[in-house]
């Protein structure tokens, strides 16, 4: 047994060891960076290993490690305290500071340290889509029975807030939760009387960022606006945080598209801003910092529309960070990412966490192009135009590539030339930059009107923009069908008709082209993304200081704007999950997304099976469990439960070390003692993966996992099961039918999954479903369990 593995609880002892100096010449040469701290638990870091640190508080305990490893000089003898970003207590045990390598070097060495490791950055992965999802004012629905999120508060960690936007209006609010412990921090133009009702709490962390960006936020460049304090100065935190909770603004829309009443997924309940990321991404340090105070805050859901590209659990900050928050009863809902459509791109991995995935609405915004041949093509835009093909909208010359460069393809900025493009409809490649930026370096040329072509990659993806100018976007056949007609005419000429906006007549849902897909990478055994939501062209609050493109030259304001990406899906489920800890306030963050996974659709609003972004069926591993569906949420049936431990076991089952296992859950086991006697243990999640280690016919092509339901509904309910196998798998269950007599009974049944007849394949995927018998008045409740099979490639 290492002497860092031993069980929580016990005494650790360490090794002694000799501590050599950094000499304080050869740290000078250093540049400063921020790294994160993990430390054991509380032990002193010198005499007598075991002697406790109780009588001291969280910052001279960290700041005695920063002794140590700090060299001697009249840096020192100011105090390391100007080193030390923040004191972590709450989901992590440690501290963020600012080292030199070989500092940080001495740090690892140090007794009581767990690990050091580099701050990371990572990026930011509505008047209609809470009606897509089926939420409405009836008396018998489900904001009614889940009291429109009441008495929830929703922790949003993003770049802030604008307090003055209409859909932080309190009006009709319920009071701030006696519990509730938040504070709304003053800052540049942001007062401690910002907050009210309905946002109940704000506050901001820039120490992470600036130590990596030394320039203070409020001394940014100007074409990078920010306000010290929680005020937004992007409008992402605005959009995520009114998606989730905000209240019904009446006449909402962008210029007039998308008309319609703006409401929050959950408009009942609170809001509570945490501004973590800046004008250059998001530091770990500050998140968990966020998520540090929010958990103490006493926040019932976390949602964060960030993350980046999956990394082993034990490096990631946002894992590390949800699974004491999850311990705590806090629902965490995360971003799936937007590396899609490759597979295992799924980000934000971890078993604890809730993981949406992005799929479309069956709303549209057509802007036709009409070439000069007749040909009309299918394009969208959200610009505010009346240009319209039946009265005599005016041509212009199509461009394409002036100049003949790669910039001018891309349009990018200072690439176009005024005497190519003045005047003209100029065909600009999405890629390298900003969509709204390409119309941007087209206007400042001269250019009269854009056309966005998709690329092969993006296929046929449709996310609008607010463009400054009159512009569409055309999906990549009708972009080569126009390229074409370029090259081969003389004089090429096009308009664009803008159609306004059309709502059911598209196929919808639809996986996202962009949603990160899985099998996990670093999880295979648990199925990511969990679920997929509204993520395409949604509309939500804005702030009052940016333009509704995001581009700073934009002088108009909007009260709302559209983004797409699963950073608006995210707080779709973070609202759903207010929905549903309302109505069920007892219940765990897991059974909370059992509730959202087992009642998902897997199909779309015409009862067909929901597609993928090429158009084809969409599987398990791009929209997880399925679409959700918050009216079947809040009255599941069943909910497949898991405690906290059993995410540690279920690290250990999965070949992590002791140390690695420690740094993601703080708790001190060995995994060899920990797994006596728990042969086969699966984890209770709702969703079953099995990935096999090869192809084949031997023994370890049958899989045998247990689960285990717990009854939420009526009393006397009888449930049997129903399995759709995946192509070439064999699947049984047992047994296949379920009693329960009583209310928040448990039931446990175990699935055979054998792949030895399923010849060489990559994924497969088909599902279980406990179907409702008897019991209960009204509808017959379905819970139904994704199922997907994975072999190694060859």
């Amino acid at each position: 047994m290492g002497f860092l593995d031993l069980l929580a609880g016990h005494v650790l002892f360490f090794l002694p060891m000799l501590l050599f100096p950094v000499p304080a010449a050869v740290a000078r040469q250093e540049a400063l960076q921020s790294y994160i701290v993990q430390l054991h638990p509380r032990v002193s870091t010198g005499g007598d290993a075991t002697a406790t640190l109780a009588s001291t508080n969280h910052d001279d305990w960290h700041l005695s490690f920063l002794d140590k490893s700090v060299p001697s000089s009249s840096e020192k003898q100011r105090r390391p305290s100007s080193r030390l970003l923040y004191s972590y207590h709450t989901v992590f045990d440690g501290f963020a500071a600012r080292l030199r390598a070989s500092e940080a070097a001495a740090l690892r060495a140090l007794k009581g340290v767990a690990s050091v490791r580099e701050d990371r950055r990572v990026e930011l992965h509505t008047t209609y889509s809470y009606r897509f999802l089926g939420l409405s004012v009836c008396p018998t629905g489900a904001w009614a029975r889940a009291g429109y999120g009441r008495g929830v508060v929703i922790g949003v960690l993003d770049t802030g807030v604008w307090p003055e936007s209409p859909s932080f209006d309190d009006r009709g609010m319920p009071p701030v939760p006696d519990r509730w412990r938040g504070a709304c921090e003053a800052g540049e133009r942001f007062n401690a009387t910002s907050c009210n009702r309905k946002l109940v709490g704000a506050r901001f962390y820039s120490k992470g960022h600036r130590a990596n960006y030394p320039t203070d936020p409020s001394e940014a460049a100007a074409s990078l606006p920010e306000y010290a304090s929680p005020r937004d100065a992007h409008g992402h935190g605005t959009h995520t945080a009114s998606t989730a909770a905000g209240a019904a603004v009446a006449g909402a829309s962008v210029f007039g598209a998308g008309a319609g009443e703006a409401r929050g997924v959950a408009p009942g309940a609170h809001v509570a801003a945490y501004k973590v990321c800046w004008f250059n991404g998001c530091f770990s340090s500050d998140i968990l910092a966020g998520m540090d105070d929010a958990v103490r805050d006493g926040v019932d859901v976390l949602s964060l529309s960030l993350g980046g590209f999956p990394i082993p659990l034990f490096e990631d900050s946002i894992a590390i960070g949800s699974f004491r928050a999850t311990a705590r009863g806090v629902s965490v809902v995360c971003a799936a990412g937007n590396n899609g459509p490759e597979p295992s791109s799924v980000a934000n991995e971890a078993p604890w966490v809730l993981t949406v995935g992005a799929a479309t609405l069956d709303r549209r915004f057509p802007a036709y192009v009409r070439l000069g041949n007749g040909r009309v093509l299918y394009g969208e835009s959200m610009y505010p135009g009346k240009v319209d093909l039946k009265n005599g909208a005016k041509e212009l010359e199509l461009v394409y590539a002036s100049g003949g460069s790669r910039e001018a393809m891309y349009c990018m900025k200072g690439s176009l030339s005024a005497a190519d493009v003045a005047g003209k409809m100029v065909v600009c490649d999405r890629g390298i930059t900003g969509r709204a930026d390409k119309g941007e370096a087209v206007k400042e040329a001269g250019g009269a009107a854009m056309v966005l072509a998709n690329s092969e990659i993006n296929r046929q993806e449709d996310s609008v923009d607010v463009h400054v100018l009159p512009a569409t976007l055309v999906g990549y056949q009708e972009a080569v069908e126009m390229k074409n007609y370029v090259g081969s005419t003389p004089r090429p000429v096009a308009m664009i008709a803008f159609g306004g906006t059309r709502i059911g007549r598209a196929r919808a849902p639809a996986v996202a082209l962009f949603s990160a897909r899985g099998p996990s990478l670093t999880n295979p055994s648990v199925l990511k993304p969990d679920v997929i939501a509204p993520g395409v062209n949604i509309i939500a609050a804005w702030p009052g200081s940016v333009g509704p493109s995001g581009l700073e030259s934009d002088a108009r304001r909007s009260n709302f704007t559209v983004l797409s990406g699963t950073s608006m899906a995210c707080p779709h489920v973070s609202g759903i999950a207010a929905l549903v800890k309302s109505a069920h306030p007892s219940w765990s963050p897991a059974m909370v997304r059992s509730a959202i996974m087992t009642t998902a659709d897997v199909t779309d609003r015409q009862g067909k099976p929901i597609t993928d972004g090429d158009g084809g069926r969409a599987d398990a591993f791009a929209m997880g469990a399925g679409h959700v569906n918050p009216a079947l949420a809040v009255d599941p049936g069943l909910v497949y439960d898991i405690e906290p431990a059993d995410y540690v076991t279920h690290l250990c089952t999965m070949g992590y070390t002791q140390r690695e296992v420690f740094k993601i859950t703080h708790s001190a086991v060995n995994c060899s003692e920990l797994l006596e006697g728990k042969e086969g243990f699966t984890l209770n999640y709702p969703s079953i993966a099995v990935a096999f280690k090869e192809n084949g016919s031997d023994s370890s092509s049958t899989v045998v996992l247990r689960r285990t339901v717990t009854n939420v509904g009526a009393p006397n309910s009888t449930y049997t099961a129903r399995v759709t196998a995946p192509a070439g798998v064999k699947v049984r269950v047992e047994p296949t039918t379920l009693a329960f007599a009583e209310f928040g009974e448990k039931k446990s049944f175990e699935v055979w999954v054998d792949a030895s007849a399923a010849g060489k394949k990559d994924v497969a995927d088909g599902y279980l479903v406990w179907k409702q018998q008897s019991g209960g008045q009204g509808r017959r409740r379905t819970v139904r369990s994704p199922i997907a099979v994975m072999w190694p490639v060859e």
